[in-house]
C-alpha cells in the first residue's frame, strides 16, 4: 500500500502554523493515502498557539519542527501545496511531475494581532485549523482537479 500513497508537501512562509496543521491533518486523517512533509520559505518555528488548537481537536504537532523546503530537495513529490500566498508566489521549481496546487488560508498569527483577547486570538486559529481539515478530507482527490 506505500507505494500508491501520494507525497505531498504543504508549503509555507515561515512552516510555523498552517503548513505544520496541514501536515498534522493529513498524518492523522490519511495516513494510508498521504505521505505528508510540510515546509517553509524561511523558517520560523512552530507556532505554540497552532499546536494548542491543534491537540484540542486532538492531533499532536508539538514534535514537528519548522524545516526549510530546501530540506527536501531529494524527495519526488506528487503533489507542493501552498497555503499561503507568499509561498505560491515564491514556490521553487520542483523537479519531475510534480503537480502545484494552491489553496490559500487565513494567516491566523496576523489576524490574532488585533485580537482584544487570548481566546478571541485562538478563534482565529480554531477557523483556520478547520478549513485546513476540511481542505485535507477532500485529498488527494480535490488535488487532481486543481490546476494552478
Amino acid at each position: 500500500m506505500v507505494e500508491n500513497k501520494k507525497k505531498v508537501l504543504f508549503l509555507c512562509t515561515g512552516n510555523s502554523c498552517r503548513s505544520q496543521m496541514a501536515e498534522g491533518w493529513a498524518k492523522h486523517l490519511k495516513p494510508d493515502e498521504i505521505e505528508a512533509y510540510s515546509a517553509g520559505i524561511e523558517t520560523h518555528g512552530l507556532n505554540p498557539s497552532a499546536v494548542k488548537v491543534m491537540k484540542e481537536a486532538g492531533v499532536d504537532i508539538s514534535g514537528h519542527k519548522s524545516k526549510l523546503v530546501t530540506e527536501f530537495k531529494d524527495i519526488r513529490f506528487d503533489y507542493v501545496v501552498t497555503v499561503c500566498g507568499h509561498a505560491n508566489e515564491s514556490c521553487p521549481v520542483f523537479p519531475g511531475k510534480t503537480k502545484i496546487v494552491h489553496a490559500g488560508f487565513d494567516d491566523p498569527p496576523a489576524l490574532a494581532r488585533n485580537a482584544r483577547t487570548g481566546e478571541e486570538a485562538l478563534s482565529h486559529y480554531r477557523r483556520v485549523r478547520d478549513e485546513i481539515k476540511a481542505f485535507v478530507e477532500k485529498m488527494p482527490g480535490n488535488l487532481e482537479k486543481a490546476d494552478r
